[in-house]
């Protein structure tokens, strides 16, 4: 691994995968990310996280980056490609490997079914030409920490997730490798981003502790929902939003983020709005659980 940053008191980022464009969404998680980061005097870094070839849409990580340039979300250092850092996975899959935290495994999810999934020991009859990667979970692994906006959380790895994949069968690297080893090679310190990826912390704390990196404060952000109660990234109401008409959508998300909407009603670009939103955002009012619905993202 290459020598990470040396972190300030605030280094934060905002990290899109490239299967579509910006939706109402990802740009929640964009700004909350970036108006947390001013907030604290901080640096906001943007990362590109295309190490899932197969669910990558040509064209979209682009479109993404144009997208956030039209909102005035301007990062403050170039822009990281993960599948351009293949060298900095394969070196922590190495340490791991080495020291027995993880371990290569012939097991399909066909043969894990009956256990819902989760692998607590190898099981697989025959070895595979493409065998996966795990990180040992020994039992009774417990997993506590603070979310600056979800509270307490606490997950029991091994009952809940099982020994988790580190580099898939197919060869990707797996979301959870990929995110720890950038983020400490980045110097992150304040991971922001939605509360669908709550879950996945309790694993990324695991992973730092195998790999002797430091661990980030933690923001997971409301989602924003359907009229059925699903994330709106799942579902095809998640319309892009318009890089040709940014107001809108800023203002929607800057509400969802639970601060008060007058005080962006009379701003008229969006490098006003962007003043205007850092000289009274306040952390302390985001909600825990959005509420806006597909028809008031209409509107």
């Amino acid at each position: 691994m290459s020598t990470p940053v040396p972190a300030p008191s605030y280094r934060g980022r905002f990290a899109p995968s490239p299967t579509g464009d910006l939706h109402a969404g990802s740009l929640l998680a964009a700004f909350g990310s970036w108006l947390l980061a001013r907030h604290a005097g901080g640096r906001w870094l943007v990362r590109v996280e295309d190490v899932d070839a197969p669910r990558e849409v040509p064209g979209a990580a682009q479109r993404q980056l144009q997208t956030l340039a039209a909102f005035g979300l301007h990062p403050d250092e170039p822009v990281v490609f993960q599948h351009q850092r293949g060298a900095l996975y394969q070196a922590a899959l190495d340490q791991l490997l080495s020291t027995g935290q993880a371990f290569v495994c012939h097991c399909s999810r066909t043969v894990l079914a009956a256990n819902g999934g989760i692998h607590r020991a190898c099981v697989a009859t025959a070895p595979r030409p493409d065998p996966a990667v795990r990180l040992r979970v020994e039992d009774g692994t417990l997993i506590t920490f603070d979310d600056a906006i979800q509270g307490p959380q606490r997950q029991d790895v091994a009952r809940d997730v099982g020994d988790f994949v580190i580099r898939r069968a197919d060869g990707c690297w797996a979301y959870q490798l990929a995110v720890v080893v950038d983020d400490a090679d980045q110097g992150i310190t304040d991971v922001v981003r939605g509360a669908d990826l709550l879950d996945s912390t309790p694993r990324q704390i695991l992973l730092q502790r195998a790999l002797g990196l430091p661990q980030p404060r933690y923001a997971h952000l409301p989602l924003l929902l359907d009229a059925h109660g699903r994330k709106l990234s799942k579902t095809d109401a998640a319309h892009p939003v318009d890089p040709n008409n940014p107001l809108p959508a800023l203002r929607t998300a800057w509400r969802e983020l639970g601060q008060p909407a007058e005080a962006l009603a009379t701003s008229l670009d969006v490098p006003g709005l962007l003043t205007d939103a850092q000289a009274v955002f306040d952390p302390r009012r985001i909600p825990a659980t959005a509420s806006t619905k597909v028809a008031a993202l209409q509107h």
